[in-house]
């Protein structure tokens, strides 16, 4: 393996560093996040594909690879930026290092840069391209500056429809996979309810038939606005009046089918210690987050939703209650894997919207 290796920015800047994991190039949109844990569900985190992840924590891998802990069957990313990982892990629970597992999946790897400067250049010009090679010479710079992941949502989503089924189940839910995180799954069964995972282009016909008692919508990678066949779906599954609990890109996606608008953020947040704040109550959470757009906050009507969180450090929408549907969602994530566990208390409000949409039905 070469003894460096190189990240291009699209903007002409060059870092050097050395290359760890798989022996490759890559290309990709270059994010920074701020969790000081959590590398590992960084990594399986569908909602991350086609990205260069950059972690801003300076070590990385101290704890190995726990399979227990995946959020996803794979990692995502196109190539993952540390300061240092680390070669010798410690954890009872580790089944080997991150080198071994970025190498067996081809993630290309980069360490040994000054991952505060870059995150600092990400931040003041915003999320751009970049390209890990050998010889920062051979990158093509119009390429690069017009690298586009396109559609994720197809590449991400299971093709099939999958069962979770619990003993003595209270309520059964249809989970839409756009990318999901598998923990948005353990939450729903932990609190009683038997999941159906159905792929991204199921039909609102197809889930009515399911006759589900909740609909969840999942996180899920890139922009939102060019999935628009999939927001004619859940525009129709306003009308059957279901539960339905939007997370992460399934909050935009339930924006967008109510007339809502997305824009995107110029660095995104991403990390596990996003202040989040509840209109209804006042009181502030810390969040895990992990997304690049955002629902504009005057996009939705008064009469159709309201503004229910909002991050507290740029007042963004964080989180948006509908009117004429049992419907909500936040744009962070409430299963938090890994980070907080603040925001919990959503799944409870949903268990309790399909209580009460059943009783009202008897």
């Amino acid at each position: 393996m070469a003894e460096y290796a190189y990240l291009v920015l699209a903007d002409g800047t060059v870092f050097k560093g050395r290359p760890f994991g798989a022996k490759a190039e890559a290309v990709g949109e270059v994010v920074f996040t701020t969790g000081m844990t959590g590398y590992i569900e960084t990594l399986t985190d569908p909602s991350f594909h086609g990205q260069i992840v950059v972690q801003t924590f300076p070590l990385i891998g101290n704890y190995g690879i726990i399979p227990e802990d995946f959020e996803s069957a794979k990692p995502h990313p196109s190539a993952y930026i540390v300061k240092k990982w680390c070669q010798y892990p410690s954890n009872f629970r580790s089944e080997g290092d991150i080198d071994t597992f970025l190498k067996d999946n081809n993630i290309v790897g980069l360490s040994d840069i000054d991952t505060r400067r870059l995150t600092k250049i990400i931040r003041e010009t915003g999320v751009m391209n970049g390209a890990i090679t050998s010889d920062p010479d051979s990158v093509d710079m119009d390429k690069l500056r017009a690298y586009n992941p396109g559609r994720c949502v197809p590449l991400v989503s299971s093709g099939e429809i999958k069962e979770y089924k619990i003993d003595n189940p209270k309520h059964k839910v249809v989970l839409f996979d756009f990318g999901a995180k598998d923990n948005i799954r353990r939450c729903l069964n932990e609190r009683g309810c038997d999941v159906i995972s159905v792929p991204y282009n199921t039909t609102a016909e197809q889930i009515k038939a399911i006759n589900p008692d909740g609909i969840m919508l999942s996180n899920g990678p890139g922009d939102p606005s060019v999935n628009m066949d999939i927001v004619e779906e859940v525009k129709k599954l306003f009308e059957l009046k279901i539960p339905t609990f939007g997370i992460c890109l399934g909050h935009q996606l339930l924006a967008l089918a109510a007339g809502g608008k997305t824009a995107k953020l110029k660095y995104g947040h991403r990390g596990a210690n996003h202040p989040v704040k509840d209109m209804r109550t006042g009181r502030v959470y810390i969040t895990s987050q992990n997304h690049g757009y955002y629902v504009v906050n005057d996009s939705l009507p008064d009469n159709v939703a309201d503004i229910s969180h909002i991050n507290a450090n740029d007042g963004t929408c964080e989180g948006v209650s509908y009117k004429n549907a049992p419907c909500f969602s936040v744009q962070f994530h409430p299963e938090a894997a890994a980070g907080p566990q603040d925001t919990a208390y959503l799944f409870d409000i949903f268990m309790e919207m399909m209580e009460g949409n059943k009783n009202a039905a008897e």
